[in-house]
């Protein structure tokens, strides 16, 4: 008889890695929305690309301007224009760092190497953290 608990504890401790994994591909750690596989392959180039020094690590701010509630706002520069924050916009200040500069950010953004599909990655990780909408997408 007391073979049964011990098999519910193995299958149990089994289960507890896949269940781990399975978390961990759908793209959420927890911290913020669930992320779409190029979202979260954006949000580790972020991390691995040294972004994250300046933007935090979860796009959240700190020498750099945040990334959290950035996508499709308006962003006012340095020289007192605004642009709106969207694939356009980021693409140019990620490959040209020194194109736009946020206003109150006067540490400029070291250039980088990253690829069209690694910037297209992060651009995807940016707008996946995002304002939220409303269900008609307003």
């Amino acid at each position: 008889m007391m073979m049964l608990p011990l098999r519910r504890a193995r299958r149990a401790a089994l289960l507890l890695p896949v269940v781990a994994l399975t978390l961990a591909a759908c793209g959420s750690d927890g911290d913020g929305p669930a992320l779409s596989a190029e979202a979260e392959a954006g949000r580790n180039t972020m991390r691995s690309s040294g972004c994250a020094s300046c933007h935090g690590a979860d796009g959240q701010g700190g020498v750099g301007p945040s990334f959290q509630g950035l996508y499709g706002t308006e962003v006012e520069l340095a020289d007192g224009t605004t642009v709106t924050a969207d694939d356009e916009y980021l693409r140019e200040s990620i490959r040209e760092p020194g194109a736009k500069i946020v206003e109150g950010y006067r540490v400029p953004m070291p250039a980088n190497d990253l690829s069209d599909a690694e910037i297209d990655e992060i651009i995807a990780y940016i707008r996946a953290i995002g304002p939220e909408t409303d269900e008609d997408g307003s």
